[in-house]
C-alpha cells in the first residue's frame, strides 16, 4: 500500500474514533451527526440527494436515517413522487444543533491547533487534487 493513503487512512480512522468520542456525550456517532449537519446546511433533502451528497451508499444513509428517525431527530415527508421520501430536521434536532456544533467546533480546534491557515487551505487544495 501506499505509504501516502496508508496514512491518510490511519488518520481518517484516528479523527472518526475521536469524532465519536466527542458526539457519544450527545448520544450520537459521526455518521448520524454528518447527516444531521447536512440537513442544516442545505434544508430538507431527498434520501438519494442525501447519499450521492455524502458519497456514501443508500443502505447506509437509509438506515441512518431511520436511526435518526427513532431519536426523534428527523422526519421524513412523501415528495412529489411518492417514491421520494423527503428527510427534515425535527425540532428536536434544532434544539440539539447548538451544543453539538459546538463540541465538534471545539474537537475541531484540538485537531488543527498545529496547523496554519495556510497548512489548512494548502491540506484542502491537496484533498482536492486527489479528485482527479
Amino acid at each position: 500500500m501506499n505509504p501516502l493513503f496508508h496514512t491518510f487512512f490511519q488518520q481518517y480512522r484516528y479523527l472518526v474514533n475521536h469524532l465519536n468520542d466527542v458526539l457519544k456525550e450527545h448520544g450520537l456517532y459521526s455518521s448520524q451527526w454528518t447527516i444531521l449537519f447536512v440537513l442544516k446546511e442545505r434544508g430538507p433533502m431527498t434520501l438519494t440527494a442525501i447519499w450521492k451528497y455524502l458519497n456514501v451508499e443508500a443502505p447506509t444513509v437509509t438506515r441512518t436515517v431511520t436511526r435518526l428517525e427513532t431519536l426523534g431527530l428527523v422526519r421524513r415527508e412523501e415528495g412529489t413522487d411518492r417514491r421520494e421520501k423527503i428527510v427534515h430536521l425535527t425540532e428536536q434536532a434544532l434544539a440539539l444543533m447548538p451544543a453539538v456544533e459546538q463540541s465538534v467546533l471545539e474537537f475541531e480546534r484540538k485537531m488543527t491547533v498545529h496547523l496554519t491557515d495556510e497548512d489548512t487551505t494548502q491540506l484542502m487544495e491537496l484533498l482536492q487534487k486527489m479528485k482527479g
